[in-house]
């Protein structure tokens, strides 16, 4: 069965600039390539993974449409598209050509419309479909052969969705009925309107019972209070929203499945805007190593850091030098070191997560860019004495997720003295929307995974037995997380602009002081709680009786189902109440 891929090249774009709004990938030009990058990275995980025989990108056109015609305020309320993201989309249609894809747009018909109508076609004759887009009014196209393709979110996988995944995620049996739940609960990013008071819940279960919006406002005699009211007064604007919301499979233009045949890319082009563009990471994906450019001829932007789309690598992409302390000799060499260095990065390595049974395997430690210390605990009696010496200096002590090896080290007796940077603490005021872990950050802002070393020093495996083995495995695949994590807080420290007293005055200052309470606990006296406990019980089985007695029978009080029945329907609690402010 032939594949078609069609992608909905706005919301793709769109998607991509917003994804990285806080952190633009920029050219050695300045030249914001957030949308370009993620669009081409979509693409290429497509006609590599899932191996298209038809494909084509749709896109809106700046021109009215029929829905604009019928109802003036459709997407009034959008901000105008941003300058950077506007400079981007003829780039991307530029990729498209050189990709040899075609680019289909039809002014009066939105990408949705064009994207409608092929895969009613593609249906027909014989071809399974593949929506490429995130956009949820695409689910009422769905069949038994046509399927949405959802782009993964923060380097997730991608999802596909189906008519069977309908009642799971919108509540429906049939993907025309997406309509009629768009028609009731209105869509705020395209200005539809819906119905006053009917949001998505309340939608699904109208639909549920009635099928469609015309059959339920034939029957809202059935319906009470407000609902009835305003599906009744609201009535045109239900029918008027459903038909903004459906989708045109009748358009008029003229795509054969000829011209929509996946054909060889035009290698030069892609290479020459891959080049433009500084794509350094897709020239070597595609073409290889002896084809990417220089560094002197082709230098990233300040901010050109690796994307959540990008094909990351590992450290061993860049050389690190590594100096293993195993000898009593060393381990003086790394604390002579790290006595003169007024700010450090430490990580330790662990047998378990849990900070009251974790043995120590072994401290890293880098106050360099690409250069670090592994201390191997092999008799820690003999060696805690260096390391609360050089972990009570009064330098800058730098890590991710701090509070786990300051608990693990108090539990041991070894005290670490501030100030403290923590990575992921920083990062979560520059990023509050974004995960924080230790993968995620040098992946999005690194380019690389970093391995701990835990994982590879699991006490069954023989390796672990042997510590030069241990360190020689670690330095083969260069995963000293000290060092991904000194390069993050380098990364990290001008975007705390205007909130470095909230890091080091407030939320650093903390760590220690929560270890100390959270290693110390709480006494709490059992029994006392037991008979607390016993006594509200009491009063929850009186109330409870007392209610069954007013409203007659006894019902579920946790059921806000059977709880409201009770309420407004049994006892007429009036529909009109105030809400509370």
């Amino acid at each position: 069965m032939p594949r078609l891929f069609l992608l909905d090249g706005m919301a793709l774009v769109y998607r991509a600039h917003f994804a990285f709004i806080q952190n633009p990938i920029r050219n050695s030009k300045g030249v914001n390539t957030s949308a370009l990058y993620g669009f081409i990275n979509t693409l290429l995980t497509i006609l590599e993974k899932e191996k298209p025989t038809h494909i084509g990108v749709a896109f809106d056109t700046s021109a009215p449409t029929a829905r604009h015609v019928k109802y003036p305020a459709y997407k009034a309320q959008r901000d105008e598209m941003p300058e950077e993201l506007a400079a981007a989309i003829p780039e991307v249609k530029r990729l498209c050509a050189a990709f040899h894809i075609p680019v289909i747009q039809l002014d009066g018909y939105e990408a949705d419309d064009l994207i409608g109508t092929l895969s009613l076609r593609a249906d027909a004759a014989g071809f399974e479909t593949f929506m490429v887009t995130p956009d949820k009014d695409f689910a009422q196209l769905l069949s038994s052969t046509c399927f949405m393709w959802k782009p993964g979110k923060k380097g997730s996988d991608h999802e596909i969705i189906g008519v069977p995944q309908l009642p799971e995620i919108w509540g429906v049996q049939d993907p025309h009925q997406i309509i009629d739940l768009l028609g009731l609960m209105g869509d705020s990013v395209d200005n539809i309107p819906g119905v006053p008071g009917i949001g998505p819940k309340t939608a699904q279960k109208l639909i549920a019972d009635f099928g469609s919006i015309e059959n339920l406002l034939t029957k809202t005699s059935e319906l009470k209070g407000k609902q009835k009211e305003n599906l009744e007064t609201f009535a045109e604007q239900a029918l008027l929203s459903k038909d903004l919301a459906t989708i045109d499979r009748q358009v008029p233009f003229d795509v054969s499945w000829e011209d929509l045949i996946l054909s060889q890319r035009d290698d030069e082009a892609v290479k020459s805007l891959f080049t433009e563009f500084e794509f350094r990471t897709l020239t070597k994906r595609l073409f290889g190593e002896s084809t990417i450019v220089s560094s002197d001829d082709s230098q990233p932007g300040s901010d050109a850091a690796p994307t959540l789309f990008e094909s990351f690598t590992t450290i061993a992409d860049v050389t690190h030098v590594y100096h293993l302390a195993d000898t009593p000799e060393k381990q003086s060499e790394l604390f002579n070191q790290l006595a003169a260095q007024p700010s450090f990065c430490f990580d330790i390595e662990t047998t378990s997560l849990d900070r009251f049974e974790a043995k120590l395997l072994g401290v890293a430690f880098s106050w360099k860019a690409h250069e670090g210390w592994y201390l191997l605990i092999h008799d820690l009696p003999s060696q805690i004495h260096d390391l609360r010496t050089g972990l009570s200096s009064p330098a800058e002590k730098i890590g991710h997720n701090l509070k786990y090896d300051l608990s693990v080290l108090h539990h041991l007796g070894i005290e670490v003295a501030g100030p403290f940077y923590d990575t992921m603490l920083a990062h979560a005021l520059v990023f509050p929307e974004q995960r924080h872990t230790m993968d995620y950050l040098s992946e999005t802002m690194l380019g690389y995974k970093p391995i701990k070393l835990v994982e590879i020093a699991n006490p069954q495996s023989a390796i672990a037995t042997q510590s030069d083995d241990l360190f020689a495995f670690a330095e083969t695949k260069k995963a000293s997380k000290e060092l991904v994590t000194w390069q993050l807080s380098e990364r990290l420290r001008p975007m705390l602009a205007g909130q470095e007293r909230v890091l080091h005055d407030i939320e650093c200052p903390l760590l220690p002081v929560l270890v100390r309470m959270e290693m110390e606990g709480i006494a709490i006296d059992p029994a006392a709680l037991i008979e607390i406990g016993g006594q509200l019980q009491l009063r929850i089985d009186e109330l409870t009786k007392s209610i069954a007695i007013h409203a007659g029978r006894p019902f579920n009080l946790n059921s806000p189902k059977q709880l409201g029945e009770i309420l407004f329907n049994e006892l007429g609690l009036a529909d009109k109440a105030k809400k509370t402010k």
